[in-house]
C-alpha cells in the first residue's frame, strides 16, 4: 500500500485526484498507476483503470489471474467492473468511498473469486484525499 501512496502523491503533486494503484505478482509490482483524468481529459482514466491496462500490458493478456490491486481508496463501480472483467484475484483498498464506491451496490460487482480486503494505511489514504480536497475548496 504504501507504493500506492506514493502513486497517490504524484497524482497530488500533478493537481490530479490523488488515488494511486499498484497491481502486484508473484510478489512483483507489475504495474503502477495514478488517477489522469485531469491530464489525459478522460472520465475513464482513474487509477485503477491504467494498472489494470499496464499489468495485462506486462502479463501479456488481459486476465489478472493470481494478480494482487493495491488501491488507495475504494474502486468506483466503473473500476469494479473493469477489475471483475480482468478477473483479479485480490484487491486491497484504504479508504473507503462512501459516495461512490463499489460496496455501496446491493450486490457484490466483482468476480465470485475475487477477495477483497479493506483499510491498510486507511488513514494516510484518508488524509491525502482531504488535504486534496481541502486546498480545492479554498
Amino acid at each position: 500500500m504504501r507504493e500506492a501512496l506514493k502513486e497517490a502523491q504524484k497524482a497530488f503533486d500533478a493537481e490530479e485526484v490523488p488515488v494511486g494503484a499498484v497491481i502486484v505478482a508473484n510478489n512483483r509490482i507489475i504495474a503502477r498507476a495514478h488517477n489522469l483524468t485531469e491530464r489525459l481529459t478522460d472520465v475513464t482514466a482513474h487509477a485503477e483503470m491504467q494498472a489494470i491496462t499496464s499489468a495485462a500490458n506486462a502479463l501479456g493478456g488481459k486476465y489478472l489471474v493470481d494478480c494482487t490491486l493495491y488501491v488507495t481508496l475504494e474502486p468506483c463501480l466503473m473500476c469494479a467492473g473493469a477489475l471483475a472483467w480482468s478477473q483479479i484475484s485480490k484487491i486491497v483498498y484504504g479508504a473507503t468511498d462512501p459516495k461512490k464506491g463499489f460496496s455501496l451496490l446491493p450486490k457484490n460487482v466483482l468476480h465470485p473469486k475475487t477477495e477483497v480486503m479493506k483499510g491498510p494505511l486507511a488513514a494516510d489514504c484518508e488524509q491525502i484525499l482531504k488535504v486534496f480536497f481541502d486546498q480545492r475548496r479554498k
